[in-house]
């Protein structure tokens, strides 16, 4: 059985890749509604709700520090399991609980399960430069 944490990445994935594909609905409201639905359990829907909120509250933050470092691709233009991948990765790590390693290994194995080989590369290769881009901003 996976554990907590990891459990509670994947429903925080649900919900925002049910928002990402309903524009204009309230983050938070479709997050309820897929967790209601799917019955989560308690723990994980408070961990997942704790990366669900930092997105709800810090949305444009989180595309503008995603657009920095996919230079060659609007995140519009992101596939929706990768965009939503990123966005949960940079809310974590925004965080700052978990260790950057840590980090990029669980959000590796996200679009290994929803998505493609290609795209957990690609989200691998976004965070880690995220992580060393913040490791260099935190150094000056």
């Amino acid at each position: 059985m996976p554990r907590l944490e990891t459990r509670g990445r994947s429903r925080a994935l649900q919900a925002l890749y049910a928002w990402d594909v309903r524009p204009g609905q309230d983050l938070l409201r479709v997050a309820a509604m897929v967790w209601d639905d799917l019955a989560v359990a308690p723990d994980e829907r408070k961990f997942a709700e704790q990366l669900i909120q930092w997105i709800a509250a810090s949305g444009p933050q989180l595309d503008a520090d995603l657009a920095e470092v996919t230079t060659h691709w609007r995140v519009e233009r992101l596939g929706a399991i990768e965009r939503c991948v990123l966005r949960l990765g940079l809310a974590e790590f925004a965080q700052g609980a978990t260790p950057p390693k840590v980090v990029i290994q669980e959000y590796v194995r996200l679009p290994e399960r929803y998505g493609s080989e290609r795209s957990a590369g690609f989200v691998n290769g976004v965070l880690d430069a995220h992580a060393r881009d913040r490791k260099s901003t935190r150094l000056n």
